[in-house]
């Protein structure tokens, strides 16, 4: 399949580096290293990995807007169906916890509504290119 975005490879680099920044923030962070940062590195860094996995196993299928390019359904899709949601909100949620700073969880307040209305968004665009395969889909997956 062609890409139908040329600047694929680019923007997949991009979002490797926007995490790498996230969680080398949390290492430099000139914050003390109490059980909070402890806790958001713990959170964080399995976050990002699991992140990169998902948008990796995603490949051509990303998009910024909702498109149903094909049904992935392997690997973190076969039981997560929006694992770049799931694990983008757990990233931001460590980097917050590390920051030691709780005014600035209002973010995730504002972040995950906005997600579950992309997700719910997302859902109807492939439910109406994919039918029934898409309803099974959905009943065999979290979120």
């Amino acid at each position: 399949m062609t890409n139908p975005n040329p600047n694929f490879a680019l923007l997949f680099v991009v979002q490797i580096g926007a995490g790498i920044a996230i969680l080398a923030a949390i290492v430099f962070l000139p914050t003390s290293w109490n059980w909070e940062h402890w806790l958001g590195l713990a959170i964080a860094t399995p976050a990002i990995v699991l992140l990169f996995a998902a948008r990796y196993q995603l490949g051509r299928s990303f998009s910024v807007t909702p498109q149903a390019r094909q049904l992935v359904s392997h690997g973190i899709y076969s039981k997560i169906r929006n694992p770049m949601y799931v694990f983008s909100a757990l990233l931001i949620f460590g980097f917050l916890l590390a920051l030691q700073r709780p005014l600035l969880f209002f973010l995730l307040a504002i972040l995950i509504p906005l997600q579950i209305i992309r997700a719910r968004q997302e859902s109807k665009v492939l439910e109406a290119k994919f039918g029934d395969e898409y309803r099974h889909y959905k009943q065999t997956t979290w979120f």
